[in-house]
């Protein structure tokens, strides 16, 4: 079938901004000079440590570069050499090195971490991308870095989701170094594995001269031509890297360069039909749904489904006025022509899963960024960001939703920084002006959306696929374009005394312009051609407080109020989302205590808090639901000698639906289980089971599919003779498939192991992942879907990867 794209990229605008700041040279000039190394941040430097230490400069928190020890708040930062030794390769596999980051399954699309329970962001070294809650996995495995944030971002970054960030520093930032090797320096790798894994890099770097300027270049391309475990799945991905630093003079640097990367894959729901009993023992309902096609294309539209609509969707649950209670559904309430024709039972297999051979998923997304670095005679460092980035997006699933993306978005941040120090007080300003301007084009098509017509046993097939809307161009459900313009200043301060005592406060103010204009003529249920315009403005604001005493413990206290502008899958603001209000705040309280012991090669972190969505009505249940989210975090990395690397992490989560809570109901898909009375399940799996879940307490608007506790442990042993084991193990708790609660998913133990071999000039590692083949799932959109679909995950796999350096 053709596959349909509305709109080509747009090209670059220009959009300029220019800001005059006049402040008198006299102004925090320092009293006294101290060498580099003495004003620096602290830096913690262990041999054999893989990086895993924080005393490492982290711009991705408040930007001052302190380290993480020194930053009062929850973070962590995992290297690249941990992510090559561990053989990490998607964020779902970052739970096993950050605390607080378990992340739910966006239809089987690793595509943001969600932190704390909720979902978080990601930035591009330091500037927030486009949302991308799954529209591609973000390739971790070409990043130098990752940080990550739990909590709101500083007042610096802008507007941002209340659980946390992922800040992602590509290989390609290595040029930072270049101008200073007297070489090139790269590598080449093969990774190959399980379900014919086949992904090669290359990677070069070094000084070069441009403009008959010093300078250094780093350039890293990925390509994966790989299968999947999941039946009807793989993925055809590239991705590629530049980047250049110039020292133009003394005081002025630039540093340029981006990012193209090129998916082609699919979602995956997982299993439907869910039950119990499917997930305890893989008993699975067959059958097949009856025929709807009646004009015998091949699939069903929505004028096919609408003519027994009240048939196959018969029951909105908890309505007073009908009185309509799932525990008083019977076996013959039901429509015949939701019954399944030749019902029956099978033993089902975690690979045949809910994905069509003509599913797709395909992204291209591009990113740019232009940075310059100016550092004045009297002690100021001004600093510019820009940055670009585009993505097009077509997703399409046979079993009834399709989407597009056509966006883009456009920063410019001005950073003005200095410090004033005399004997016993160092103090650090931060001014910061910046724009970010947003246009977006987005449709999608989600009604008649019925994931148990299909039966796994067999094909997708007329009987349940369903005529998609990106595919006729009609139809849809939402077809926004429109655009946002965010103006925001930020200031901020970091002052600590040298009896150890510091303060970190910032405040930020934004005014954002939306327009958005919904296309009523494409639409499934046709309307006007609608436009809006509407502007918001919010404070955020943070403030911390720690303590370094000299015993190595440093205690803290942080509380922030975040501004979060709530936007969709595909950065859109949709003309109903402008009316409900698009602007929402968010609130954090948390307090912790960091420390650092035996020669700086034992680390620990312990943060508690609690934080808060505080807006109801700006609710966006896939991407930025209203939640209250209280937990524990527990961090540990200890370099016990020259060999062995120990890292451990504990978190405690609970995740409360506010929306859900105040309503006293929460919409969503029925699976058999929500049913009590009703003994046939084959009776109903021919269309979809509707209504609300009734809340009574805060129990019952606990979010599900997040573990409560989970416990982690990651180890490597180096046999200073070139080898080296490691190993990892994430435990946790059982949880609930769906928001009312009626499946549950059981613990797991999932334990990942390794060897790794490394020369003068090449290495090579084998990992074996889920080493003792445990049989475990992650819940899929547990508000909305949970009840009906489930991820099923990878069994026992291995990959082996051969690198060569030179």
């Amino acid at each position: 079938m053709t596959k349909s794209k509305f709109r080509s990229t747009p090209l670059a605008q220009a959009v300029a901004l220019s800001l005059a700041v006049m402040i008198p040279n006299q102004l925090f000039a320092q009293e006294s000079e101290q060498s580099a190394d003495e004003e620096s941040v602290e830096r913690i430097q262990v041999t054999g440590s893989l990086g895993s230490l924080p005393g490492q400069d982290v711009e991705a928190v408040f930007g001052f570069g302190k380290s993480i020890l020194e930053t009062p708040r929850s973070a962590s930062t995992i290297s690249d050499e941990q992510l090559e030794r561990f053989s990490v390769t998607d964020i779902d596999e970052l739970v096993a090195f950050a605390p607080g980051t378990f992340t739910q399954s966006f239809f089987g699309v690793a595509g943001s971490l969600d932190v704390r329970g909720t979902p978080g962001e990601t930035y591009f070294r330091g500037v927030k991308r486009l949302d991308n809650p799954g529209n591609y996995p973000t390739p971790i495995g070409a990043s130098s870095r990752i940080d990550i944030v739990r909590g709101p971002a500083s007042p610096i970054y802008g507007p941002a989701k209340i659980g946390g960030y992922l800040n992602f520093n590509p290989k390609s930032a290595r040029a930072s170094g270049g101008q200073y090797l007297d070489n090139n320096e790269g590598a080449f790798s093969y990774t190959a594995g399980s379900w014919d894994k086949s992904v090669l890099t290359a990677e070069v770097g070094g000084p070069a001269t441009i403009g008959g300027k010093e300078a250094g270049f780093y350039i890293y391309g990925e390509v994966e031509n790989s299968g999947s475990y999941y039946q009807n799945s793989g993925t055809d991905q590239t991705v590629l890297q530049a980047s250049f630093n110039v020292d133009i003079t003394d005081n002025l640097r630039f540093e340029f360069g981006g990012m193209h990367h090129d998916y082609d894959g699919n979602q995956v729901a997982g299993w439907n039909r869910l039950s119990q009993e499917l997930i305890d023992n893989g008993t699975y309902v067959t059958g097949t749904a009856k025929p709807l096609d009646t004009d015998g294309d091949g699939s069903i539209s929505h004028q096919e489904y609408n003519e027994v609509r009240d048939g196959i969707n018969p029951f909105i649950f908890n309505n007073a006025e009908f009185g309509l209670f799932p525990d008083r559904i019977t076996n013959a309430d039901f429509d015949p022509v939701l019954a399944l024709d030749n019902p029956g039972t099978v033993k089902l297999r975690g690979d045949q899963v809910m994905v069509a051979t003509d599913d797709v998923l395909e992204n291209t997304v591009d990113t740019l960024y232009f940075d310059v670095f100016y550092y004045t005679d009297n002690g100021w460092e001004i600093k510019n960001q820009m940055f670009y980035e585009s993505y097009e997006n077509l997703n399409e699933n046979a079993y009834g939703f399709s989407q597009f993306h056509d966006s883009w978005v456009f920063e410019n941040k001005l950073v003005f920084s200095t410090e004033y120090q005399n004997d016993s007080l160092l103090a650090q300003f931060q001014l910061s002006p910046s724009i970010r301007h947003t246009d977006f084009l987005h449709g999608d098509d989600f009604t008649n959306e019925y994931f148990n017509r299909r039966d796994l046993t067999g094909p997708s097939n007329a009987l349940d696929r369903r005529l998609l809307a990106t595919r006729i161009g009609k139809d849809f459900d939402n077809y926004d374009i429109g655009n946002y313009t965010d103006l925001g200043f930020a200031a901020m301060t970091d002052i600590t005394w040298e009896m150890g005592l510091n303060f970190v406060l910032g405040v930020r103010y934004d005014t954002i312009d939306v327009e958005s204009t919904s296309r009523g003529d494409l639409l499934l249920t046709p309307g006007e051609i609608t436009t809006v315009e509407e502007t918001f403005d919010g404070v955020s604001w943070n403030a911390s407080v720690s303590f370094k005493t000299e015993m190595g413990l440093i205690p803290y206290i942080t509380a922030a109020e975040q501004a979060t502008l709530v936007a969709g899958q595909g950065a859109e603001i949709g003309v109903g989302q402008v009316a409900d209000g698009a602007f929402d705040t968010s609130e954090l309280f948390e307090y912790g205590v960091k420390g650092s012991f035996i020669d700086d090669s034992l680390y620990f972190a312990l943060s508690v808090y609690e934080q808060e969505r505080t807006d109801f009505s700006a609710q966006a249940i896939v991407t930025n639901s209203t939640t209250e989210n209280k937990g524990t975090e527990l961090e540990l990395r200890w370099v016990v000698n020259d060999n062995l690397v120990i890292g451990a992490g504990y978190t405690n989560v609970k995740v409360y639906n506010l929306t859900a809570l105040e309503n006293g109901n929460q919409f969503g898909f029925f699976g058999v289980e929500d049913l009590p009375n009703v003994t046939d399940a084959s009776l109903l799996y021919g269309g979809a089971v509707i209504g609300f879940n009734l809340v009574d307490d805060k129990e019952s608007a606990r979010k599900a599919g997040i573990p409560e506790n989970i416990y982690t442990l990651n180890a490597t042993y180096d046999f200073q003779n070139g080898y080296a084991l490691n190993a990892s193990v994430v435990k946790a708790d059982e949880t609930y498939s769906g928001f009312s609660q009626v499946v549950t998913l059981p613990s797991y133990t999932l334990v990942n192991a390794g060897v790794y071999y490394e020369a003068d000039t090449w290495s090579a590692s084998v990992n074996v992942k889920n080493l003792t083949d445990e049989k475990y799932f992650r819940a899929n959109f547990p508000d909305l879907f949970g009840a009906q679909i489930v991820l099923p995950e990878l069994p026992r796999h291995f990959q082996a990867t051969v690198n060569y350096k030179f």
